[in-house]
């Protein structure tokens, strides 16, 4: 008998919603965003290059959306971005007024799970979010500091070389790993340096002889070091020498068998989205679109160029669509390459 008079309550409740959906769906994009503020939450650390690159794009994407709504930036740093997009897709809002950039090692995190533990702290499925486009196509670079006793790459072979890191998962632990294991390289890894700019402070101090990272994180925040040719160059990691860098070898042309450097151009596929802007799944699909173009807009606009140009960012967009198409193509790699690469960037046993 108490079900029975439940029923109609129930239905109300199920109707009232049903009103409320329908009148969420009937707004119109601009009626959406007119007045509210978006977040760009950053998977880093500040004062590094993807918080850079995320406040650039922030001054200048708001007015390319219908409704003109502000933006804003935070920071959320933690396993190489992991922390940040399970909130994003766990905890924040889905509708459309939450944006992440996250590191790109999360476009590998299915086949390797680099940044948890069998990926047991992955809360979402990479091929299910909503990728909006990445400013930059920008791979990873190992310099050293000008006092560094390596000079070549030879020496990188032959001595012992401390790089900074922030830990295991992130490309500063990974990628020189693999060239332990790939190439013969002799780095060791310096743990526990919370972003980018506490290892520049390491190595002017002499602590570290340098490390892995982001070529902006270098010409943009310190572009007086290459000025005063404070650092050096050593190798590139992407799947070809970037234009910027055309003396410097890359890591896959350093390896010495056809199955090394396979794994060492898979591994570089995930640079081409350097810097992806990303948004959470069952996000309202016209919101989804009118972020999409307003970021294709973003990357035309000349006043966002110009700054950009200003802050040494160089400007090369991937798009969500394209970023899609490089997710599907990272599922589809060698069950062999995969495990191979897997088992080097496993974090030691203890």
């Amino acid at each position: 008998m108490a079900s029975t008079k439940l029923r109609p309550i129930a239905a109300l409740m199920a109707g009232l919603a049903a009103f409320t959906n329908g009148c969420a769906q009937a707004q119109t994009v601009a009626e959406f965003y007119k007045g509210k503020t978006v977040t760009i939450i950053v998977g880093a650390a500040a004062g590094g290059a993807y918080d850079l690159v995320s406040r650039t794009v922030a001054s200048h994407i708001g007015r390319h959306i219908p409704g003109e709504p502000k933006f804003i930036t935070s920071n959320m740093a933690g396993a190489s971005s992991l922390t940040m997009v399970n909130y994003l897709t766990n905890a924040a809002k889905r509708d459309g007024t939450f944006i992440g950039m996250s590191n790109s090692n999360i476009a590998l995190e299915r086949p390797l799970k680099m940044l948890s533990k069998g990926g047991g702290n992955v809360s979402f499925d990479v091929r299910k979010l909503n990728w909006i486009g990445s400013p930059m196509q920008q791979p990873q670079v190992l310099w050293l500091w000008h006092t560094a006793p390596a000079k070549t790459v030879d020496d990188l072979k032959s001595m012992k070389v401390l790089l900074g890191s922030s830990g295991v998962g992130g490309d500063n632990y990974t990628l020189p790993m693999m060239m332990n294991a790939l190439v013969g390289t002799k780095f060791q890894m310096i743990s526990g340096y919370e972003g980018q700019n506490d290892q520049f402070i390491a190595a002017e101090r002499e602590e570290i002889h340098g490390n892995t990272a982001v070529l902006p994180n270098l010409t943009s925040a310190k572009p007086d070091w290459f000025r005063d040719k404070k650092v050096r160059i050593m190798i590139q990691y992407g799947a070809e020498r970037a234009k910027d860098l055309p003396d410097v070898p890359t890591a896959a042309e350093l390896a010495s068998n056809p199955q090394d450097r396979e794994m060492l151009r898979f591994y570089a596929l995930k640079f081409s989205m350097a810097y992806p802007l990303v948004m959470a799944q069952d996000v309202p699909e016209d919101r989804v679109k009118a972020i999409r173009a307003a970021f294709d807009a973003t990357m035309k606009d000349p006043k966002f160029l110009e700054e950009a140009k200003k802050l040494g960012l160089d400007i090369d967009p991937f798009n969500g669509e394209n970023i899609g198409r490089l997710i599907e193509e990272i599922e589809k790699a060698p069950p062999e390459i995969v495990s191979r690469i897997a088992e080097l960037i496993a974090p030691p046993k203890k």
